[in-house]
This record gives structure tokens, sequence and C-alpha cells, in this order.
């Protein structure tokens, strides 16, 4: 006789509606060390759901005892997630209190996919594009005046950034719940604005410090020597050069080439220049 297979669907209400506080700041911060195998499962059908349930697990087991609760509860997450893996405890934070308060499946899912998108734009540019062209710029910096401590300074800084933010993040996250939802929405646009403008801030100081384009063209007219570098582009506007050349690897990356394409394209414009003495 064949065995009987239980098979689980998720379902909106629970077996055991029974609202209890059992989540501590243990579990919390268990599932946040748990939420940087995030991406360790990822593929393009579900992104980061496998990860996403996977650091859930410890919190979930504890709020559901009724074993159907939990198998809904686990494959309503194990559905598609996609956001930025350094804002997720925000999200986790939110949803493990709805879970604690039993709050009805389809809220907690509208709520977890309504957050995905804005926290994914708000850390790349906050990680992406600000604190990582900071902290390399620092570290590399460094290193190219032969302090060893530029690699460590910068994995430290960045680091320390990155852990401090995923843990504060889930217990604020928990804490305030779906009021810190509120909060979000008023300050996005601001967070990310500001974010942005100091990222490209940035970018601009590392573009005029490390990117090194010079014309090395003097034009002879009788007893007058006129340097281009010096004496034309440099007055126009400094690090001028490097800039367009930026625009332009920037403009061919927007069409499509490939990185591989704009350093050859680099490497042989160097080579011309610095065989027909312009560079």
């Amino acid at each position: 006789m064949a065995s009987e297979e239980k098979v689980y669907e998720i379902q909106d209400e629970y077996n055991d509606p029974s609202v209890e506080k059992v989540i501590t700041k243990k579990d919390l911060n268990k599932m946040t060390w748990r939420s940087l195998l995030l991406q360790a499962s990822f593929n393009y059908e579900r992104m980061q759901g496998g990860g996403w349930t996977y650091s859930l697990i410890p919190g979930l087991k504890k709020i559901h005892k009724d074993k159907k609760d939990l198998s809904s509860s686990l494959l309503d997450h194990l559905q598609f997630f996609n956001t930025h893996p350094f804002l997720v405890t925000f999200i986790q934070g939110i949803i493990l209190a709805m879970e604690e308060n039993k709050e009805n499946r389809t809220t907690i899912r509208g709520i977890k996919i309504a957050l995905m998108g804005p926290l994914g734009g708000i850390g790349d540019a906050m990680f992406w594009l600000t604190l990582l062209p900071i902290t390399a710029g620092i570290g590399a910096s460094l290193s190219m005046h032969g302090n060893v401590a530029g690699p460590i300074l910068f994995l430290v800084i960045f680091n320390a950034v990155h852990f401090s933010l995923l843990f504060w993040l889930m217990h604020y996250g928990y804490n305030t719940g779906t009021r810190a939802i509120s909060g979000l929405k008023e300050n996005t646009k601001k967070i990310s604005r500001a974010a942005t403008i100091v990222g490209l801030t940035v970018i601009g100081a590392l573009i005029a410090t490390y990117v090194n384009f010079n014309l090395d063209w003097t034009i002879h007219a009788g007893k007058v020597n006129l340097d281009i570098q010096k004496g034309v582009l440099n007055q126009i506007m400094p690090k001028l050069l490097p800039l367009l050349y930026t625009f332009f690897c920037y403009w061919m990356l927007k069409k499509g080439r490939s990185p591989i394409t704009l350093i050859g394209i680099t490497v042989l414009i160097g080579l011309v220049g610095s065989f027909f003495k312009i560079f």
C-alpha cells in the first residue's frame, strides 16, 4: 500500500492564530548572520528566495508551532525575492514582526514585495556609488604610496559599516514593524538623492586623481613655444581630457560595448600616442 504524501499549500489564515512574543535579540542576531548567505543559492527563477527563507527559519520555527502554518510560511517565503543584500535585514525585521503578530499572509507578501525595489535602488546608491568608491579610493591611495595598510583599511572601514548596518537594521525593522515603512517612504527620495550626489562627487574626484591623460604636444611658431596641455587645455579646465575620456567610455558602455573593448581601445590609444609622442 502506497504511503500517503502530505501536500501543503500556502494559506492566508492560520490554524493557530494565537499571538505570542517569542523572538529575542539573540534570535535576531542569529538571523542577521544567516542573511550573509542570502545569495548562496541565487538562481534565475527565484533569485534570492532560497537564501531569504534560510535566514528566516529560526524565527519562523519559534513563531509557528503548527506544522501547517510553518509549512505555509516557508512556501510563501520561498517565492521570488530580490533586493540589496546589505539592506535585506530591514525587510527581515519588519516581516518577522508581522509573522509574530500573525498578520494575513497576503499582507505580509505585499509588504515584502513593496520593499524589495526601493531598498535595491537605495542600496546601490549608498554602497556601490558612495561607500565603495570612498573606501576603495582611500585604500588605493595608500597602496600607491607603498603603504601596506591600504587594503586592510579598505576592508576594515567597508565591513565595519556593512556589519553595523546589518545588525542595526534587523533590530530597527523588528522593533518598529510596519511603522518603519512610513518613514522609509518619506525619506527614500532624500536618501537616494543625497547618496547619489556624494557618490558622483567621489567619482569626479577619482577621475581627476587617477585618470592620467595629458597631451605632450608643443607648437613652435617662431620664437613662441605653445604647450597645448598647459597653455590651452589647462587654462580652459584642468583635467579636461580625463573627464572627456571618462564620458567617452561611459557613452561606449551605454552603446553596449564591453569593458574588454574599452580596455583594448585604451591600450591602443596609449600605444599610438606614445609612438607619435603625443601623450
